[in-house]
C-alpha cells in the first residue's frame, strides 16, 4: 500500500470537515437550526462542544486543556503508528480505518487548538454570527477552542419509554439525539469497521506471523549440537 493514498484520504476528510465547520461557524449562530431539503429527520443544528466527540465533556478549564493535549499526543503518535502499519503490511482495510480515526482526531484537534484564536464568540441571545479573524481577537486562547458540531438526525421524536422499561421508564425518548460533525463520524466509522471486520483484517497478518514462528522453530530443530 502506498502512503500517498493514506495521506490523500486524511487530507480529503480534513478539507470536508473544516470546510463545513467554517461555513457553519460563519453563517449560523449558536442554536440556529435548518432542515435540510425540508426534512424533519435531517437538520443542521449549530452547537459548540468543549469536550470529546458526541458532546461528552471533561470537567472545567483544566479538563479542556488536558483533553486537547491528549488529542495532540495521540495525533503525533498516530503518524508513527500508521506508518508502522504500512511498513508491516497490515490489511489495507485496517490501515484505511486507522486513517479515518486519525483524520477525525486531527479534525477536532484543529478546532480545539485554533478556533478560539481565529473566531470571535457566537452569541445565541442576540443571534450573533462569529467572524473569522475579528479585530478584537478570538473568544479564547490557544488550546481552549470549542469543537463545532452541526449534523442532527432526530429520526424518532415526541415519544417516551414505556412505563415498564427499566431505568428510563416514562422518560422522553429521541433517536438520534447527539449532534456531531464529519470528524466524529470518521472516528466512529473507523472504529466500528475495525470491530466488525477484525477477523478479516488480522487473519493474513496473524498467518504470516505464525508462519514466521514455525519457520524459526524448524530452523532451530535442524541445528545439530556437536
Amino acid at each position: 500500500m502506498k502512503s500517498r493514498n493514506i495521506v490523500l484520504l486524511i487530507l480529503l476528510i480534513l478539507i470536508i470537515d473544516q470546510s463545513i465547520k467554517f461555513y457553519i461557524k460563519t453563517n449560523f449562530y449558536i442554536g440556529h437550526e435548518v432542515k435540510v431539503l425540508g426534512m424533519n429527520w435531517f437538520r443542521l443544528h449549530f452547537v459548540e462542544n468543549e469536550g470529546m466527540a458526541w458532546g461528552w465533556k471533561m470537567g472545567g478549564d483544566w479538563g479542556k486543556v488536558a483533553l486537547t493535549l491528549f488529542r495532540l499526543i495521540a495525533v503525533i503518535a498516530g503518524v508513527f503508528i500508521i506508518r508502522d502499519f504500512i511498513r508491516k503490511k497490515y490489511h489495507p482495510g485496517f490501515i484505511y480505518c486507522s486513517a479515518l480515526i486519525f483524520a477525525g482526531a486531527l479534525g477536532n484537534l484543529i478546532d480545539s487548538m485554533f478556533y478560539g484564536l481565529i473566531f470571535n464568540d457566537s452569541d445565541p441571545y442576540v443571534q450573533n454570527i462569529a467572524k473569522l479573524f475579528p479585530k478584537g481577537g478570538g473568544y479564547a486562547g490557544f488550546l481552549h477552542g470549542k469543537v463545532v458540531d452541526m449534523f442532527y438526525f432526530p429520526i424518532i421524536t415526541n415519544t417516551r419509554f414505556p412505563s415498564w422499561f427499566p431505568f428510563w421508564n416514562g422518560q422522553e425518548f429521541e433517536f438520534f439525539r447527539p449532534v456531531f460533525n464529519i470528524a466524529d463520524a470518521s472516528i466512529s466509522i473507523g472504529v466500528i469497521a475495525i470491530l466488525l471486520f477484525q477477523n478479516r483484517f488480522f487473519k493474513k497478518h496473524n498467518e504470516q506471523k505464525n508462519l514466521s514462528t514455525e519457520s524459526s522453530i524448524q530452523v532451530d530443530d535442524n541445528v545439530t549440537v556437536i
